[in-house]
């Protein structure tokens, strides 16, 4: 299993080049990827222009966005901003791509969730063409496209697509290249994620798919004041009904107990918890506990670092 990194995941107004230097220094520490969220709303930044900016300063670390809503742009236009980005990013680029959620899309964009699967399984089939052939003749209920374009010096781009109900996992095995998860323990991985995703990537004749697992994580002495600390910072999480499922299944009421928390060796066993429940990376949100947070932030940093490779 890789091991990966989320930024920006708590939204911090940090500088720019703060965050260059944040992917920097996590090629220096030996990570695999590291992933930023497009923020549609609050402080953030544009996912695929910050990390296209991260990669140029790097030479080895993987990059991916977790993920870009679909809703507000049109899969043409996002195949040519990826593509482009993918150049920029020398290969090393995955394009994660989502739904959000009703709540953002319809009551802050004013755009319709109407049918949301359907939405996603058009829109994979306008923008998987355009990225690997840059042409694409499609009619369905909600897209209708027929367009080409070049890119001079195009890349393959890799699709992967936040998936945690059945028909979505159904669509991320059969139309994409694997899926990324928020809030999805390991019970729910090896259950109902893993099973659904691989059994449709094989129907499909697809490669096995990558499973992308995005958790709160923090290495600490004291785990309740860590779970206390992670309630207030992910509650919102568990209000929101894509997420309030996969807690259903796991069997807890909220965020804070699906956290990764505890000292080295809970949290190295957690870990492997993941691993063995068919997860291809862990892509860590690491959260500050206590009044030192810069050493809190390190001592999650230095174990995530001596275990990349070794599970």
């Amino acid at each position: 299993m890789r091991i990966g990194l989320i930024t920006g995941a708590r939204g911090a107004a940090v500088e720019l080049s703060a965050l260059v230097q944040e992917v920097v220094e996590a090629e220096n520490d030996g990570f695999d990827s590291i992933w930023l969220p497009q923020v549609s709303s609050g402080p953030g930044f544009d996912a695929l222009l910050a990390l296209s900016l991260a990669a140029s300063k790097t030479s080895r670390i993987a990059v991916g966005t977790a993920v870009v809503p679909m809703f507000p742009i049109h899969p043409m236009a996002l195949a040519k901003h990826a593509l482009t980005a993918q150049i920029a990013c020398e290969g090393r680029m995955t394009l994660g791509v989502g739904l959000s959620h009703r709540p953002m899309i319809e009551d802050v964009m004013g755009l319709s969730y109407d049918s949301p699967a359907q939405n996603m399984s058009e829109y994979l089939n306008v923008l998987r063409p355009l990225l690997d052939d840059g042409k694409v003749d499609f009619q369905g209920q909600f897209f209708s496209v027929k367009a080409q374009f070049r890119v001079p010096g195009a890349l393959h781009v890799p699709v992967i697509v936040a998936a945690l109900a059945p028909m979505m996992l159904r669509i991320a095995g059969e139309q994409a290249d694997g899926t990324f998860t928020w809030m999805a323990g390991p019970k729910t991985i090896e259950s109902h994620v893993s099973p659904r995703i691989n059994r449709a990537a094989d129907t499909a004749g697809r490669p096995s798919p990558r499973i992308c697992v995005g958790m709160p994580l923090a290495v600490v002495d004291n785990a309740n004041e860590a779970r206390e600390q992670a309630a207030k910072t992910y509650e919102r999480y568990g209000q929101l009904v894509n997420y309030r499922r996969m807690l259903d299944i796991e069997g807890v009421e909220g965020p804070s107990e699906v956290a990764l928390i505890g000292n080295e060796a809970d949290v190295t066993e957690q870990l492997k918890a993941y691993a063995d429940a068919g997860a291809t990376d862990f892509l860590a949100s690491v959260f500050p506990v206590g009044s030192d947070e810069q050493a809190s932030l390190a001592r999650s940093n230095d174990l995530l670092k001596s275990l990349v490779g070794k599970l």
